[in-house]
């Protein structure tokens, strides 16, 4: 019995339940309505740019290295007497750093040592040629008064030969006495080489500025000892003049084409958030870079920075100009493409409609009919319809499209007026004066009932 009695009562209660969400529902309390988000018809300048990311490099950069191996002893001065440091300023011959050049010292001292004992060599050279000259003469003399007697009782036949003989060897000596004078020379030659090699690496112990310009990076310390082997240590990183900047820019290949040489550019950087930079693309380089299959190409960009607020490696936000209009008439892009239904348009108007929906069709639908003069322009890509509240329906406007950045649309027409109010979506919601939310009341509005308003938006 008692099972009976609660089945009753649950029962009692779901159709009670069903009841109220019915009666609910279909009352007019619960009646929706469509409500539009709406924009204005603005008047204003537009840009249309390609944005990409870059960093802000020097126009030039020295890097100054070491040609010897040693350790870092000391820094030099700067154009302010401090120690050579980041941010100082130098000038063309400033000593930067030495290093230890003791071994260099000892190398150039017996390299000279060489070049005394080269000369020495080449002065007893020259002197033993003038013995051999000397001998020369003489057998040369003895020869020829031999030849005059010739093998006789007064010559003897012996003595004939040996005078020849002396003569012939006399001459060889000369010879010899020569290529060892050449031989000298050359080895002079070579001790002075070693010499000024010597010389030129105790200099390069010495590290000087090759530029005037400021010191942006110093990667050593003092104590600190450099290796110069295949590549030369880099030291210190030079700006030779940071009143002009470049901003290096990776432009995707879609986009490469659009860049021209003298192309105005904006950009920012966080640094100085709010404020504009200027410049022009200076340089589009042709060693293309191919990262995750995407192949961009490296874009520098001419600044002045005159002021010094630019500094090295920030990264900055740039905007290649690419077309500029001002006054003109603007309307969000959103309000060219959100699609709506043939009931919310007056019935003159369902073939307009029909014809927008073709047109934003991306199947590649039926496209509206164009006049020879719309043919003749090529304006089958630079048509549009807003739409506008009339009353309780939807009403076309047809316009002439221009430029858009994406989020504005440049548009024309006979009648478009600054402040016109556009569709540019919908929403639903509760009629006005509904002070009850029931959450199991349908999402969607039911066909022909309630009318339309408008909310504004952007």
């Amino acid at each position: 019995m008692q099972t009976l009695i609660k089945k009753t009562v649950i029962a009692i209660i779901v159709l009670a339940t069903a009841a109220a969400v019915g009666g609910w529902y279909l009352s007019p309390r619960s009646e929706r309505t469509i409500a539009y988000r709406t924009a204005q018809v603005t008047r204003g300048n537009l840009l249309v740019a390609i944005s990409a990311t870059g960093t802000v490099e020097p126009e030039e950069v020295i890097d100054v290295g070491a040609q010897v191996a040693g350790q870092i002893l000391s820094f030099g001065r700067d154009a302010d007497g401090k120690s050579v440091d980041y941010g100082s300023k130098v000038t063309e011959g400033t000593v930067l750093a030495k290093i230890d050049e003791s071994l260099y010292t000892a190398e150039a001292a017996q390299a000279e040592a060489q070049v005394k004992a080269a000369k020495a060599n080449l002065q007893r050279a020259e002197a033993d040629l003038q013995q051999l000259n000397a001998k020369l003469h003489q057998a040369q003399r003895d020869w020829q008064r031999a030849k005059k007697l010739g093998p006789s009782q007064a010559l003897a036949e012996a003595s004939y030969d040996a005078y020849q003989a002396a003569y012939q060897t006399a001459v060889a000596n000369v010879a010899i006495g020569k290529a060892a004078i050449l031989q000298a020379e050359a080895g002079l030659d070579q001790a002075q080489a070693v010499l000024r090699r010597a010389q030129r690496n105790l200099g390069y112990c010495t590290i000087t500025s090759p530029v005037s310009g400021v010191i942006i990076d110093r990667r050593v310390n003092i104590g600190q000892t450099v290796v110069a082997s295949l590549n030369a240590p880099s030291l210190f990183l030079i700006a030779k003049d940071l009143t002009r900047m470049q901003v290096w820019v990776a432009v995707n290949e879609a986009d490469i084409g659009k860049i021209q040489q003298g192309q105005p550019v904006t950009f920012t950087v966080d640094a100085f958030p709010g404020e504009t930079f200027q410049g022009q693309v200076g340089k589009i380089r042709l060693n293309a870079a191919m990262t995750q299959n995407v192949v961009t190409y490296t874009v520098e960009i001419v600044t002045d920075n005159r002021s010094g607020r630019l500094l090295p490696y920030l990264s900055a936000n740039v905007q290649f100009e690419l077309n500029r209009r001002s006054d003109i008439l603007l309307v969000p892009t959103a309000s060219l493409r959100w699609q709506l239904s043939r009931e919310q348009v007056a019935p003159q108007f369902q073939e307009t409609l029909a014809a927008s929906t073709a047109r934003n069709d991306p199947s590649g639908g039926s496209r509206p009919t164009l006049t020879k003069t719309e043919r003749a322009r090529g304006d089958a890509a630079q048509r549009g319809i807003l739409w506008v509240l009339d009353g309780e329906q939807l009403r076309p406007v047809q316009v002439r499209l221009g430029l858009t950045d994406g989020g504005l649309t440049e548009v024309e027409g006979e009648h478009l007026a600054e402040g016109l109010e556009i569709i540019i979506g919908l929403q639903s919601q509760a009629a006005e004066g509904s002070d009850t939310t029931n959450p199991f009341a349908p999402k969607i509005p039911r066909r022909g009932s309630g009318g339309a308003r408008r909310t504004s938006g952007s």
